[in-house]
């Protein structure tokens, strides 16, 4: 043990150091999204998150968003405490049995127009947790879907890029596209 332990202080880390970030390309990407939600809804986009049994790896990419890298804020986009305030609702995980009925009553106190997201593989079918005696299954099984967020978890530029979907789709519809 003492050896493996000398060994792990005297080396350095065995990843490799993360890709330089792309600001301008980030930058675009946060008007592109302001833009769409300013259009659709003459205001800036509120997001409501909902946990609804996942295993909490979304939801570090979800938080990440508020970080000072991303700073979803800046943008105009920002989570709200009350589906009453939201316009999308950012779902996570396997719908739990015991998280159905909350699903469902933020679902039904969320305004229209509103826009449900499913973020990561657990939201779409309930991923590696699908069959449980515990999961009521993906988020589609309870509450319509307007878009699903694929990875696990999926990163905070994709969550930007499907939000961005979310606006420009409902834009489209809005406008007979």
């Amino acid at each position: 043990m003492r050896k493996t332990l000398l060994e792990s202080l005297t080396r350095g880390p065995l990843t490799e150091p993360a890709p330089p970030p792309d600001q301008a390309a980030l930058a675009e990407l946060a008007q592109s999204v302001d833009r769409a939600a300013r259009a659709r809804l003459g205001r800036s986009l509120s997001i409501r998150e909902v946990d609804a049994g996942s295993c909490n790896g979304c939801e570090l990419e979800i938080h990440a968003l508020s970080n000072a890298f991303y700073d979803l804020e800046r943008l105009g986009l920002r989570f709200v405490a009350s589906p009453r305030h939201a316009d999308v609702l950012l779902v996570t995980g396997p719908v739990t049995k015991n998280m159905r009925e909350a699903l469902l009553r933020t679902y039904n106190a969320t305004p229209d127009p509103k826009w449900v997201v499913a973020v990561g593989a657990c939201a779409a079918d309930g991923g590696v947790f699908a069959g449980s005696y515990a999961v009521a299954g993906g988020v589609k099984d309870v509450v319509p879907v307007d878009l699903h967020i694929r990875g696990c978890p999926p990163s905070p530029t994709e969550l930007l890029k499907g939000l961005l979907a979310v606006l420009t789709s409902a834009n489209e519809k809005a406008h007979g596209g």
